[in-house]
């Protein structure tokens, strides 16, 4: 397992770089991009945060994000939108990579996205 040595400091801003499962270049699609928007949106509606910058390529994304006073849990943030969008994107029928046990047993939050 990576030993990530990061900085919380409340209300700070942050650089991230954010990459698909074996760098596949889904974010090109629209309903990739569609499910990434509502994602982050439904993220933040919830726990809020300025996004400063953000740069979406077909396999990847960075971002730049400001922290609310008092809050420095971007992490918390990442995998809410990370798990959104990972369970609407296969709910909408895109392609599933393979997955480790570990994210086999992985349970995150409902993400309220409809189908239509």
């Amino acid at each position: 397992m990576p030993r990530y040595r990061r900085r919380y400091i409340p209300g700070g801003t942050y650089f991230f770089t954010v990459v698909t499962e074996n760098r596949q270049p889904i974010l090109a699609a629209p309903l990739a991009r569609r499910l990434l928007h509502d994602a982050i949106s439904h993220c933040a509606r919830d726990r809020p945060f300025a996004i400063e910058a953000m740069a979406l390529l077909p396999d990847h994304l960075h971002a730049i994000w400001r922290m609310p006073q008092g809050d420095a849990d971007y992490s918390g943030r990442w995998a809410r939108i990370k798990a959104c969008f990972s369970r609407d994107w296969l709910a909408g029928g895109g392609e599933e990579q393979g997955r480790t046990g570990s994210r086999l047993r992985m349970r995150g939050p409902r993400c309220g996205t409809a189908f239509v």
